[in-house]
């Protein structure tokens, strides 16, 4: 197949643009601080307890809990839904669904306060749902858009695109946060802005991709009776040839462990920045900041790495830097700014590479078919599960000894394990990785 015009090619990319303001502002800079802010019982008593439904959490576990439940809901729902999207060639209706549903979760959070807790945690499943619901139907254009030889240069231009859509909307929002008194307001309501500003920019950049997106061949045939079990048959087939390509199948079984650490580092770092080193509020977004920017260099040099000596061994490269990052992580000093800053300039280089990289290479090893939606659920599905069970164990662990800095040992080990299954994975010989 043949590259697609540039037309669509940047109309696919555009869907990061849009997409990533959640990732930047709800994931990782503004909503977490202001949730550890909001969610607190008696700031007396204890800065860090809040009860919900009864029983008393440590505020930073119930926020990745709350996340482990929308990655668990992605990861049941997409399977099915994928396969259904692929046979009848409708994923651009299920795009649309899942961006308009995110977004309007991110704008329902401008009434999120300390008395409707309930409406904060309701908005981040929902929208954690919306937005990785839609991720694996952009993520599975890209086979259908670019040719196997372009897939790592295209795969980073959508994490380029998306980080630097995220850091103008991040730069907007910060004139809110940090200097409300240009508008009257107060802190807190420059943060419930933000988050409206979030969903009004997640949906109107995202229709525009939609619209320049190619419309997808249909899987399946003329007969449309019995939709949902033909979806789980055809998602039966997959995992069928899953199990017959050996570099695919120890490929996905290595992603499953090393993305345990990368989803919940992703999903965690501005709570451990805040709430064990005790960084201030305007630094940490300094450090978010400065992850987004040297993510865009570290995503081209990583694909151009990978052209040179291959995906796999570029993606264990990677993966021990990672491990030498969680020990960094775990030895910052209490205040360290300058530390901080440091390991979020490391994070921002390899972040962006590690999740393009995997993304290509995922999309080179399936086969020449129709079923992209299919094989990109078993993809997010992996994503998904390894997520819930990364967040899972780090908040678990965090509540049971009272220390983050546990947690990230554990993660540690997750990147441990899946490096050795990259050399695994190595060991069988494939065209273009």
């Amino acid at each position: 197949m043949q590259t697609a015009s540039k037309k669509v090619v940047n109309g696919w990319a555009m869907y990061d643009w849009a997409s990533s303001s959640y990732n930047l502002v709800i994931t990782s800079t503004i909503f977490p601080t202001y949730f550890e802010s909001i969610a607190i019982d008696d700031a007396n008593i204890s800065k860090t307890t809040v009860t919900f439904l009864g029983r008393q959490f440590d505020n930073t576990a119930l926020y990745n809990y709350a996340i482990a439940i929308a990655m668990f809901i992605v990861a049941l729902m997409s399977p099915l839904l994928s396969s259904i999207a692929d046979y009848k060639g409708n994923k651009k209706k299920f795009l649309a669904f899942y961006l308009t549903m995110g977004s309007i979760a991110c704008a329902s959070m401008f009434f999120f306060q300390r008395d409707t807790l309930w409406l904060g945690i309701a908005g981040i499943i929902v929208a954690c749902v919306g937005f990785w619901g839609a991720q694996v139907f952009y993520n599975s254009f890209l086979p259908e858009i670019a040719a196997v030889e372009d897939r790592d240069r295209i795969s980073a231009r959508g994490f380029v695109f998306g980080y630097i859509g995220s850091v103008l909307l991040q730069l907007i929002c910060f004139v809110f946060v940090m200097m409300p008194d240009l508008f009257g307001i107060t802190t807190a309501k420059g943060a419930q802005i933000s988050f409206l500003f979030v969903g009004i920019w997640w949906w109107s950049f995202g229709n525009y991709s939609l619209s320049r997106l190619p419309k997808p061949i249909p899987a399946g045939g003329s007969d449309q009776h019995n939709i949902l079990t033909k979806g789980y048959k055809e998602l039966n087939k997959v995992w069928k040839q899953v199990k017959q390509m050996p570099k695919l199948k120890r490929f996905l079984l290595s992603f499953f462990f090393y993305n345990m650490g990368v989803q919940t580092v992703m999903l965690v770092a501005a709570l451990y920045g805040k709430g064990e080193l005790e960084i201030p509020t305007d630094n940490l977004i300094i450090a978010i900041l400065i992850i987004q920017l040297i993510a865009i260099p570290g995503a081209f040099v990583i694909s151009k790495l990978s052209s040179i000596i291959g995906n796999i061994k570029t993606l264990m490269i990677l993966v021990v830097l990672w491990i030498f990052l969680c020990i960094g992580a775990y030895f910052v000093p209490k205040g360290g700014i300058y530390e901080f800053y440091a390991l979020g300039a490391f994070v921002g280089f390899i972040m962006g590479g590690i999740q393009s990289l995997s993304r290509s290479t995922h999309a080179k090893l399936i086969p020449e078919t129709r079923d992209t939606v299919s094989f990109f659920s078993f993809y997010d599905v992996t994503e998904k599960i390894a997520a819930v069970i990364g967040i899972v164990a780090f908040g678990y662990i965090t509540e049971l000894t009272g220390s983050q800095r546990n947690s990230v040992l554990a993660l540690m080990g997750f990147f441990v394990i899946g490096l050795l299954l990259l050399f695994y994975t190595n060991a069988v010989k494939y065209k273009n990785v």
